[in-house]
Formats: C-alpha cells, sequence, structure tokens
C-alpha cells in the first residue's frame, strides 16, 4: 500500500478550512482519503487502517502557495543579504547567472523545492529563467520531479530575449518531451515586457497562446518595466484571467484598471519589494481595484523561503502605507481594513485561483487534493494560547512550527522532520555549485560581489550644535 493509498486522519485540530465562509472549526478532524479530503467535522470515523494524527494544540490548514519563487537560485541563499535591485540585474543578468550550468539549476531547484515543503508551502511556482539552454530546463524539471511537492514550471531564460527562445524549436521539443503529459502541476511561460513600442514580446506571447500556458511577467518593476508594458499587452489582447503580474508595484491607476479589467492576479512579493527597490509593496492598491493577490517569496539569494514571512511583511506594509496616506491629510486610522484573515487567503486560496487551481487545492474541503499543514510545536510557548487563529497564523508562526505536511494524501513531513528526502544529498549538490562557481569567478569576485560598496553618508548640517564655549559668558556659542 503507497503513502498515497492509506486513509489519514488529523484528529482534534483547530482547522481552518478557507473555504468561501472562512469556516473555522475548534476541536475537529480532517479526514483524508485516496489523496483527497473525505471529510471535515467534529468526531469523524475513520477507516480501521488510517494513519491517526494528534493535532490538539496546533492549527491545521490548507497548504501554502507560492506564485513566483527562483527556486534555481536557491544555491546562492544569502549572498545577496545587500543588494539592489541593479546589483542583482548585474550579477545575474549580466555577469556570474550565465555560469551556472544545467547541474547547477538542478541544485538549486532541488533544494529549493524540498525547503518549501519543509514550510508548508505544498505548490510552488518556479519562475525558473536561468534556463540557458534545453539542458537547464531538463535539469530543472528533474529537480522537481524528484520531490514529492506539486511545482510549476514557469519558463524563461534572462540570456535570450523570449521573442527568441519561445520561437525556437528547442524550446517547442523540451515542451513535448517534459510537459505534455508530464508529472508537474502546470506550465507557464515567463518573460517581462520592456516596453519598446515595437513589442518584440509578441511572438511569445503568440507562442503561449498556441500552447495554451499562462504568462507570468514582472510588471511595474522600477526601472525595467512599466505602464507601457501593460498598455502594449492590452492594446494587443494579451491579456487574459491567466496572466500573473509580478510585483506590479510601480503601475499607475490605468495599468491597474486594465488588469482589473481583464481578470489579471498579481503576485505580491513583500520582502522582495520592500528591500530590493522594485517599488511600495502594492496590495493597499490592489485593494481599492479589487484586482486578486497572491504572495510569493522571490528568490532566496536575499530573503527566507516561506509564506510565514511573506504573510507578516505583506500585512505590515500595507497597514503602514494606509497610516502613512492618513498621517499625509492629518488624518488618523482607527480601524484596519486589510485583516489577517485575508493574508491567509492570499497564502492559500489566492495562489490557488492564480493558477486556474481553485477548485483543487487551496481550501480544507471535501473532494479537494489534500494539501495539508499542520502548525504544532508543544515545545513553544508560542504556541499558546491560540485565540484569533488566522492572527495567530500570520504573527505568531513561523517555518520550524510546521509538525506535519500532506501533498494529494501523501505525508512529506511528519513531527517536524521531513519524510523520504535525502537533504544531505541535495545540500551536497549545492556545495558543488558553489565551490564551481567561487573557482569560475575568482576569489576576489566571490567576496566583492557579496560585499557591494557602501554610499558615503551625507552629514546634515545642524545649526543646534554647540561649537564654542566662552568662558567670560559662561555659554556656549553657536
Amino acid at each position: 500500500m503507497s503513502a498515497t493509498d492509506r486513509p489519514v486522519v488529523f484528529r482534534n485540530g483547530l482547522v481552518l478550512t478557507m473555504d468561501d465562509a472562512h469556516t473555522v472549526l475548534p476541536g475537529a478532524d480532517v479526514l483524508v482519503v485516496g489523496g483527497r479530503i473525505a471529510e471535515v467535522g467534529v468526531g469523524l470515523t475513520a477507516p480501521d487502517d488510517a494513519l491517526e494524527i494528534d493535532a490538539a494544540g496546533g492549527i491545521l490548514m490548507p497548504g501554502m502557495v507560492d506564485t513566483h519563487r527562483h527556486l534555481w537560485q536557491t544555491a546562492m541563499r544569502g549572498y545577496g543579504a545587500d543588494w539592489t535591485l541593479t546589483q542583482y540585474f548585474v550579477w545575474y543578468y549580466l555577469e556570474s547567472g550565465k555560469l551556472f550550468r544545467p547541474e547547477d539549476v538542478h541544485a538549486g531547484n532541488l533544494l529549493g523545492a524540498i525547503e518549501a515543503i519543509d514550510a508548508g508551502v505544498t505548490t510552488t511556482v518556479d519562475w525558473s529563467h536561468g534556463l540557458q539552454t534545453p539542458d537547464h530546463a531538463d535539469a530543472a524539471v528533474d529537480a522537481l520531479e524528484a520531490v514529492d511537492g506539486r511545482f510549476v514550471l514557469a519558463y524563461g531564460n534572462i540570456q535570450q530575449g523570449p521573442w527568441e527562445w519561445a520561437t525556437s524549436p528547442e524550446f517547442r521539443d523540451f515542451h513535448r518531451r517534459r510537459i505534455d503529459g508530464g508529472r508537474l502541476a502546470g506550465f507557464q511561460m515567463a518573460f517581462d515586457v520592456t516596453g519598446d513600442p515595437a513589442f518584440p514580446e509578441r511572438a511569445a506571447f503568440e507562442v503561449a497562446r498556441e500552447l495554451d500556458a499562462a504568462v507570468t511577467t514582472h510588471a511595474g518593476v522600477w526601472g525595467a518595466t512599466n505602464d507601457d508594458g501593460i498598455r502594449l499587452m492590452h492594446e494587443n489582447g494579451f491579456m487574459n484571467p491567466s496572466t500573473v503580474y509580478v510585483h506590479a508595484a510601480t503601475l499607475t491607476h490605468d495599468s491597474y484598471n486594465r488588469i482589473a479589467a481583464t481578470g489579471g492576479t498579481v503576485s505580491v512579493s513583500t520582502e522582495s519589494e520592500q528591500s530590493a527597490g522594485q517599488g511600495y509593496p502594492p496590495t493597499w492598491q490592489l485593494r481599492h481595484h479589487d484586482i486578486p493577490v497572491s504572495l510569493s517569496m522571490d528568490t532566496s539569494v536575499w530573503w527566507s523561503g516561506d509564506l510565514f514571512s511573506a504573510m507578516r511583511s505583506t500585512l505590515g506594509a500595507d497597514r503602514s502605507r494606509e497610516h502613512l496616506e492618513a498621517h499625509a491629510k492629518q488624518e488618523t486610522i482607527t480601524h484596519c481594513h486589510l485583516r489577517a484573515e485575508q493574508v491567509v487567503e492570499w497564502a492559500t486560496r489566492g495562489g490557488a485561483r492564480a493558477l486556474g487551481m481553485d477548485s483543487t487545492i487551496g481550501a480544507l474541503t471535501p473532494g479537494r487534493q489534500a494539501d495539508v499543514v499542520l502548525i504544532k510545536n508543544d515545545a513553544s510557548p508560542v504556541m499558546f494560547p491560540i485565540l484569533n487563529p488566522h492572527g495567530h497564523v500570520v504573527f505568531q508562526a513561523q517555518r520550524g512550527d510546521v509538525h506535519t505536511v500532506l501533498v494529494g494524501g501523501r505525508v512529506v513531513k511528519r513531527d517536524g522532520r521531513l519524510v523520504g528526502v535525502d537533504l544531505a544529498a541535495a545540500q551536497a549538490k549545492v556545495a558543488s555549485t558553489i565551490d564551481h562557481l567561487r573557482e569560475t569567478m575568482g576569489e576576489e569576485a566571490w567576496r566583492r560581489g557579496m560585499n557591494p560598496d557602501i554610499p558615503e553618508t551625507a552629514i546634515l548640517e545642524n545649526p543646534y550644535q554647540y561649537t564654542e564655549w566662552d568662558a567670560g559668558s559662561a555659554q556656549w556659542k553657536h
């Protein structure tokens, strides 16, 4: 009997169903049969052979969904902690990104995919824009298929224009071999629209339409993509409900209106937008335009790889902007518009909707795939009391509190430990990538890339500084 064939029942947990009514069930059970949610309720009867998991004192929620993560960059975890977006572009796009071999893409994808399920992210879009050759693409998919999670490959290549790689026979051959009838949860085409009036990206959009593939694009990124790109997409008929706009942080109302009118969704990477400079995290704007939101972590070369950080930083950034806008008008915000409950929705069903999977994942309701996360840590004082469950998930819980994870009914993490994962082997692959890059770049370039120059600090003149003591008057002169 395989892991997905054996029923699983979680007992006596606090269940966040994330159904349409956001129903919360205290002291409830979740029964999984045949890889799907069979029942949710109190005192359920389970088959005799069911695996029973004690969820008392914990929170049961749907698996989280990350709609934009550059998994291949996981091998460089933390390397760019002090980068700006410009330094990221220079390092990956112009200089060192081209040094990544197929095995390096595989290494980053493998460790990143394992990291995702460990943190309760059961579905991840691999925004894989390091696919310089078909061998790189095969290596990326091989890694994703080796991990028991749900992964969507978003195919991209930052070393070529999308009108080049998307129209190549090699790309079509890859799609035929690895995507048609493959094991991935989905496929997207990942490329950006620069705003060039000639609109060379048209060729890539036409391929996406022919393949019935969704397009995911970095839009509204300061200094890189702007309203012209949105306008060109709209005027040429390439904006639709399956399009995912990543960041969308520096757009005008006109562009937000175009996204809203065509049913697109925005993937917000708040840690990224706050730190790198794409623009202010845009949820405060997206809410006003009623644009659906999903959450993402972007890249581990800078930031954390879990959606607890995403939820926390997103709620904080939205509220901060709301207060700031009010203060500028001499007003006071007395009630928060964005609630923790909504941010948990974005981390689960928001991602499912963005990927066209809302009927299969994103909620704990009968019939859906059993992607289940149990947050429980009996050794932590932070897991008691649980008074506001959505607020607890956002502000109190962390990746270390992820006790058990199911993907399609398969137990991939239990009692805080990954199941069936050779973590040491994945780490060894990444270590090999690091050795390759350091040797190829040279130690000086390696260290310089990780430690960019610190800008000079301008000292403001302060007219209130004391400069000289006048003994006669026993006072300081200014």
